[in-house]
C-alpha cells in the first residue's frame, strides 16, 4: 500500500460511535493501510450523539462555509476534524445543524428511521466530494462502508463524472448484513433527480429499502467486499450478476492481508 491514497467513507466509526461490524472495520481498515505506508483520509457524519468535547472535534474554517443544494434548499456545510488517539489518524466530520444536530444516528428513541435520512445521505455524499475537492487530494481508492454512505458511488460516477480529481479513482463498497427494516422516504428518487441523475440510473430505489440502497452502491462501484459472513440472498445474487471483482468474506483475524491483496491485485490492476 506504500504511497497509495485511500479515501474511507463510513456511516459509523469507533471510537466515536459504539462498536459493531461497520464501525470496527471502518476503523481497522484505514489503520491497516496507514501502518502499511498508505495515505488515508476518513470521513463520517457528525451525529449529535458524538461527544465533541471528549473527542476534541473542532471546526475547520477553511473547509466550511459552502452551501450544498439538497432538493432545491441551500444547506450549509460544516467540516470538523479530530484525531484518533495513539494512531496518528485524522477523521473529517460532515456536519449540518438541520441534519446532524439531533442526539441520535439513524432513528428516534422508538427505533423509527428519521424521515430525512434520504436527504442526510445525499448531503453526506456531496459534502465529502466537495471537501476532498477543496483539499485537492486525488485518491487512488474510495472505500465505502455503511448504508448512510451508499450514495457516494452513484454521485461520484454520475453527478461528479467530469471531475478530474476522481478520474482515476476506483470505488470499493463493503457490504454488511447490518441494515434497517423500514424504507427511506419514497421521494429519494425525485431528490436525486433534482441533481440531474435520471431515475433510470436508480431503478431499485423505487423501493428504497436497505438491500436496494446497497444495490445502488455496488452498481456504481468498481469492486465489492463482502464484509459480513451472512449477506441476504437477494443482495448476494445481485452482486454476483454484476461480474465485478468481489472479495468473499474473510474472518477478522485474516482481513489485513486479504484486503491489501484485493486492493493491489483486483482494484488497482
Amino acid at each position: 500500500m506504500d504511497g497509495k491514497k485511500i479515501l474511507f467513507v463510513s456511516s459509523e466509526l469507533v471510537p466515536y460511535l459504539p462498536e459493531n461490524e461497520v464501525s470496527l472495520m471502518s476503523y481497522e481498515t484505514p489503520k491497516m493501510v496507514n501502518s502499511n505506508g498508505g495515505q488515508i483520509r476518513i470521513f463520517m457524519p457528525r451525529y449529535g450523539n458524538i461527544n465533541e468535547r471528549r473527542h476534541q472535534l473542532h471546526e475547520v474554517i477553511r473547509l466550511s462555509g459552502m452551501n450544498l443544494v439538497i432538493n432545491d434548499m441551500d444547506m450549509p456545510l460544516i467540516i470538523k476534524v479530530a484525531s484518533i488517539p495513539k494512531e496518528r489518524i485524522q477523521v473529517y466530520f460532515i456536519d449540518n445543524e438541520e441534519y446532524f444536530k439531533r442526539k441520535a444516528t439513524f432513528a428516534d428513541e422508538n427505533g423509527t428511521l428519521f424521515p430525512d435520512n434520504d436527504e442526510r445521505a445525499i448531503f453526506f455524499a456531496k459534502g465529502i466530494v466537495e471537501t476532498v475537492k477543496k483539499l485537492n487530494w486525488s485518491p487512488d481508492i474510495i472505500h465505502v462502508h455503511g448504508w448512510m454512505a451508499s450514495l457516494v458511488p452513484l454521485y461520484l460516477k454520475k453527478y461528479y463524472a467530469d471531475e478530474p480529481l476522481f478520474s482515476e479513482s476506483k470505488v470499493v463498497t463493503s457490504v454488511y448484513s447490518k441494515g434497517f427494516e423500514e424504507e427511506l422516504n419514497p421521494d429519494i428518487v425525485k431528490k436525486i433527480e433534482f441533481d440531474g441523475i435520471s431515475s433510470d440510473a436508480i431503478p431499485t430505489l423505487a423501493k428504497p429499502d436497505y438491500n436496494n440502497l446497497l444495490k445502488v452502491a455496488v452498481d456504481y462501484s468498481d469492486a465489492v467486499i463482502l464484509a459480513s459472513e451472512e449477506i441476504s440472498e437477494d443482495l448476494s445474487t445481485h452482486i454476483t450478476s454484476l461480474q465485478k471483482p468481489v472479495l468473499p468474506y474473510v474472518p477478522f483475524h485474516e482481513f489485513e492481508e486479504a484486503y491489501a491483496n484485493f486492493y493491489n491485485t483486483e482494484v488497482l490492476k
